[in-house]
């Protein structure tokens, strides 16, 4: 993490101090466990949390560069503030208890974070949606004019692509809220099954169903890979804005605030910062991806060859996506839309992309679609020339004229016709 690119609470969740607080947690819930099983002697656990111990990083650092072991950095160092009950930790379990138990808190906190910062961004779409249902803009394919949409259904469309995108947020946070309390090899050879289950109830973590050493980490790239979709869906919308505010399209740009520059040479320029940095944080987050899922194969009951990337790329990538989201907001929330230029992009597309339903028209009429199509193709290409345009033309070809009255030919070049179901759509989406 860069702080740059980092959220306070993130920063502030993914820190040493915090990971050993809540590895204490994790001991505790189960020595607590073991007491009730008789395993470790009755108040132990009470009297380690009513010395609220304040645990040093940089000292279980210091002696994590002898033993070069940190969990046995960190119960040494307990041991060292606790005195004589310290020993009862730890009893049975091995590192990847205490390890995977306590990943697995943060990062369901971690989601929840995300899940929020979802809420808002997406709010922000639903809201800007609404406000545009009805403005109409020219759609493209290929780049190129299509047929018209409104700026409310593509904003509609990029709500509901985040809304799967935490709809899978919400699923992978399920499946990593699962810990193991099993030992060495995940076989209770000296705790219990309903020890575990206790314990983590405590932690609010189900229990692995069958773990060997370490929770199998099919469930932490199952989040990894819910990050990346959700950023790829952020990236898709700022590729549109960056295309909106190019200076030869104009249709809607960032919010330019009072006292912003935009190049340090050219004192003209206003350029989609927010939306480029968005795209460039997307490749950070999908990065991730392909290393989470190299992650899922491990030596037998386990090896540590996961452990390394962890360390980075759990804090980074859901950090950076925190950062995203809220960016996201801001952009959607400042996004000035020119409904001008939207209509001035209407008119140079001509009223070419009423073809169409020129091309139905004329089926219904009775043509062979292919007949038909050639038709309307004839007369689109001499508008794409430069030569009158698609409605002048067909209305001077005998061909279309003996089969279609220039009343229905009128019909064919409606606007409210085409995008008479916009409302209907961005409200499906945003109900999605």
């Amino acid at each position: 993490m860069i702080a740059r690119y980092t959220p306070a609470d993130f920063a502030d969740l993914w820190t040493s101090d915090t990971r050993f607080k809540v590895w204490l947690e994790v001991e505790l819930a189960a020595c607590e466990a073991m007491e009730h099983a008789g395993l470790v002697p009755e108040g132990v656990a009470a009297r380690l949390r009513s010395m609220n111990l304040v645990l040093d990083a940089n000292r279980i650092e210091t002696i994590e560069r002898t033993v070069k072991h940190d969990v046995i950095a960190f119960l040494t160092h307990v041991e060292e503030l606790a005195g004589q009950d310290a020993r009862w930790l730890h009893r049975g379990m091995t590192s990847s208890d205490v390890l995977d138990s306590a990943l697995a808190i943060l990062m369901v906190q971690a989601v929840d974070k995300l899940l929020v910062r979802s809420d808002a961004a997406l709010e922000a779409l639903a809201k800007r949606a609404r406000e545009h249902a009805e403005t109409p803009m020219i759609g493209r394919s290929h780049g190129m004019f299509a047929e018209p949409v409104t700026f409310g259904i593509v904003l509609a469309g990029h709500f509901a692509e985040m809304k799967r995108g935490r709809d899978r947020l919400v699923r992978a946070r399920e499946a990593i809220a699962y810990g193991k309390i099993a030992g060495a090899v995940g076989t209770y050879a000296h705790i219990s099954p309903e020890i575990e289950a206790e314990a983590l109830h405590k932690l609010g973590l189900k229990a692995e169903p069958l773990a060997t050493q370490v929770v199998p980490r099919d469930r932490h790239a199952e989040v990894f890979m819910a990050c990346a979709l959700l950023a790829a869906a952020i990236e898709r919308l700022a590729t549109n804005v960056r295309h909106w505010q190019r200076s030869d399209v104009g249709e809607a740009e960032e919010s330019f605030t009072a006292g912003q520059k935009g190049s340090s040479a050219m004192p003209h320029k206003r350029n989609p910062i927010l939306s480029e940095n968005l795209c460039g944080l997307a490749r950070v987050v999908r990065a991730a991806v392909t290393p989470a899922l190299e992650n899922i194969v491990l030596w037998h009951e386990r090896d540590i060859s996961h452990s390394s990337m962890e360390r980075m790329m759990i804090p980074d990538v859901t950090a950076t996506l925190a950062f995203m989201l809220d960016r996201t907001k801001t952009l959607v929330d400042g996004l000035v839309v020119y409904p001008e230029n939207l209509q001035r992009s209407l008119d140079r597309a001509g009223d070419l992309f009423f073809s169409e339903g020129l091309l139905l028209a004329l089926v219904e009429s009775g043509m062979a679609r292919q007949d038909a199509y050639v038709f309307v193709q004839r007369n689109a290409m001499k508008a794409w020339r430069g030569e009158g345009t698609l409605r002048t033309n067909v209305l001077a070809d005998a061909d279309v004229t003996e089969r279609l009255s220039s009343e229905r030919i009128a019909t064919c070049f409606d606007i409210a016709h085409v995008l008479r179901f916009a409302k209907v759509m961005v409200e499906r989406a945003l109900a999605s």
